[in-house]
Parts: structure tokens; C-alpha cells; sequence
């Protein structure tokens, strides 16, 4: 063994498509050195793991806020960093802050915090996603809809010059408010354009699929639905292959057995996403929303009149709601929280490789899946 080095034994390891159940991890210099049968790596300062799943981090492309702060409220890099900080106690090492429909100034604020998040290095930080405020009124959902507009010009212009500067620009759009050719060009500039927010039918929004958009926000909500006659947006997701789509398995946003039905329709391609708001790694019980309290009881985010506003949940938890309650294998759930985000948005460091991954990449899951330990102990 070599100064600085480390073993991970007695638990499971997920490589981001498989569990390996008897072998050990070797970590030296803080890089995974290689992974081999226990019975042959040698113990010499080892961990162990107690039965707990040591896996590449969680990659999260839906947060809103935490530790108490909403990106809409301040879009700075010191919010970036604590929030960052928030998620990555929950076991998240990549996400795309995201930003809620705001104003036009507010827009670029978080664009030039992402940018200078991105420069600066800030751990966690893998890029933007803008969530509006090209959306829909009639699936509004909790945005404002005062701040609801059209795509102009000037706003595709200032999104294909984000996406010059940062790793990941996502962006949720609805067809109602954004053109096909705008789409287009978004995906041309290297934009990652998701369907969301929108009650547009199922042939406008595969039409906008063949033009490039090739994900969907928070499948089921904010949506058109599934009918016998119409699919909506929800059925064009699971029938266009390209797709793939972004999932709150609370149990709350989206019933178990509607999440069973998705798995079946659209293997490989669902993703799972916190929506997470302020109150993430907090114990806090309310916070704004654009002027707007919220209010945070029984694991759900509330508007006065009854509306959910964001999530209440970590990843954690939600591959529990997969495996426990929806019956998904726990291989392909911890999938959907690694690697099947990770690689929509070009994303390395979701499988464990010799060589390439990082000790600060990896999370430890317990065992019964109440969360997440720190990987060494003080």
C-alpha cells in the first residue's frame, strides 16, 4: 500500500450499471487505483462499509435551492457554492442549479453565476438549467405567470451565448411560447432543450422532438396528460425513443403505479430529479417563492391554494420510492440517479473506472437507504 491510499470492503458497489457484491475498491492519491475480489486486496487502511453501497455521486439536474436560499432570490456564486454545499451532504456531487421563471434581469444573473460558478471551480456546479419563463400559462403550475412570455430574439441569442460558456445549459420550454425553429437553433448552439410546462397535444410535441428537444421536465406534471384520444406531452414522451425524461418519485408528484407504467413504456431513458427548493438540507418549514410563501408539511412544498411548488425530497430517498414501492431493480434505480442523467447531458464520472474516478465523486449509501455517511470517518 502506498502512502495515501485507501480500501472500501464489506458493502456493495455500484459501477454505474451493476452491483458488485464481494469485491473491494482501491483508492491511492484520492483515484480509484483499481476494484478486486476482498479475499485479495490487501486491508491495509481500509473502511468498511457495513453493508453500505458505495457509488458514484448523485447527478441531479433539477434544483431549485438549499440550505435556506433560492437561486431566484440572489443568483450569485456564493449561493451556488452553498447550495452546492447543501446537496452535496444529500449525496449529490453534480447538479444544474435551475433557475424558475424570473425576469429577464434575473435571467442573466444566473447565467453570469453559473459562468463565474463554472471558472471558479465551485464543487458540484455542472451547469444551468433554466426552467422558463418560455412556458405555458394553462400548466403554470407554481411558476408566475405575470413573468410567462414568448421567446424573442434577444432570448435566443443570449441562450445560444450562454451555451458558448458553460459545460451544460438546459432549458425548459413549451412549444406554446417557443417556435420550432427556435428549437432548432437552440440544439444546434448545443443547447439541451426540455419539453415542460406545456398543454400542447402529442403530434405539436413530437414535432418539436424531431426538431431537437430530446428531454421533458418532471414527467406528468405541469403537462398534458395521457388520454384515450390524446396522448399530451406525457405520452409523446414515452413513445418518442430519442426522449428521455426527468422523474419526482416522491410518491407524491406521480403515483407508484403511473412511475411502474413509465418504467415499463420508456426503459433506460427516465432520470430521476429532486425539484428540490430552499428548505434541502434544512429543517426549515416554509420559504418564498417570487413573493409567495410556501409551506413545507408532510414531505410535501405548498402554495396557499393548495398547489405543490418544487419537491421535498432527496435522491435517496426517491431510489427507495423506485425499488420499495415501484418495484424497479436497485441497479437500474441507482442508474437513474447516476449515470442515465449523467450521460444525457455528456457528463463523465458516473461509472466507477481505474484511473478516472475520483474518491470525491463517490457517495456511501446506507444500507436501508435513510441516506447518505460521509465516505471516511473522522
Amino acid at each position: 500500500m502506498t502512502a495515501g491510499a485507501v480500501i472500501f470492503r464489506n458493502g456493495r458497489l455500484f459501477d454505474g450499471r451493476r452491483l458488485r457484491d464481494g469485491s473491494a475498491a482501491r483508492f491511492e492519491a484520492g483515484v480509484l487505483a483499481d476494484i478486486g475480489p476482498e479475499a485479495e486486496t490487501a486491508a491495509e487502511g481500509e473502511v468498511d462499509l457495513d453493508g453500505d453501497i458505495l457509488s458514484p455521486g448523485y447527478v441531479d439536474l433539477q434544483v431549485n435551492g438549499g440550505d435556506g436560499l433560492m437561486f431566484n432570490d440572489d443568483p450569485s456564486v456564493e449561493t451556488l457554492r452553498r447550495m452546492a454545499a447543501a446537496h452535496r451532504r444529500l449525496g449529490v456531487t453534480r447538479m444544474l442549479p435551475t433557475l424558475i421563471t424570473d425576469t429577464r434581469d434575473i435571467t442573466r444573473a444566473a447565467i453570469a453565476a453559473a459562468q463565474a460558478a463554472i471558472e471558479a471551480d465551485v464543487p458540484g456546479i455542472a451547469g444551468l438549467h433554466l426552467e422558463g419563463p418560455h412556458l405555458s400559462v394553462a400548466r403554470k403550475g407554481a411558476h408566475e405567470a405575470a413573468l410567462i412570455r414568448p421567446m424573442e430574439p434577444s432570448d435566443l441569442d443570449m441562450l445560444l451565448s450562454a451555451a458558448e460558456s458553460l459545460p451544460v445549459l438546459k432549458v425548459t420550454l413549451a412549444p406554446e411560447s417557443v417556435t420550432a425553429e427556435q428549437v432548432d437553433a437552440l440544439v444546434r448552439g448545443g443547447v439541451l432543450v426540455s419539453l415542460g410546462h406545456s398543454d400542447a397535444d402529442f403530434d405539436t410535441c413530437r414535432r418539436y422532438m424531431s426538431s431537437g428537444a430530446r428531454c421533458v421536465t418532471h414527467l406528468f406534471n405541469a403537462m398534458s396528460q395521457i388520454g384515450n384520444r390524446e396522448p399530451g406531452l406525457a405520452g409523446a414522451a414515452l413513445a418518442e425513443p430519442r426522449a428521455s425524461a426527468g422523474l419526482i418519485a416522491d410518491g407524491i408528484h406521480v403515483h407508484p403505479e403511473v412511475i411502474r407504467l413509465a418504467w415499463r413504456a420508456a426503459p433506460g431513458r427516465v432520470f430521476l430529479v429532486s425539484d428540490a427548493m430552499a428548505v434541502a438540507g434544512t429543517t426549515r418549514d416554509r420559504f418564498e417563492l417570487n413573493g409567495r410563501t410556501i409551506l413545507r408539511k408532510n414531505r410535501q412544498l405548498r402554495l396557499a391554494d393548495g398547489t405543490l411548488a418544487g419537491a421535498d425530497l432527496d435522491l435517496t430517498t426517491a431510489v427507495s420510492v423506485l425499488v420499495e414501492r415501484v418495484g424497479v431493480g436497485l441497479e437500474d434505480a441507482l442508474a437513474a440517479a447516476t449515470r442515465v442523467p449523467a450521460e444525457l447531458c455528456g457528463l463523465s464520472g458516473s461509472k466507477l473506472q481505474p484511473g478516472v474516478s475520483a474518491l470525491s465523486g463517490m457517495i456511501r449509501i446506507r444500507a436501508d437507504f435513510s441516506g447518505v455517511r460521509p465516505l471516511i470517518a473522522e
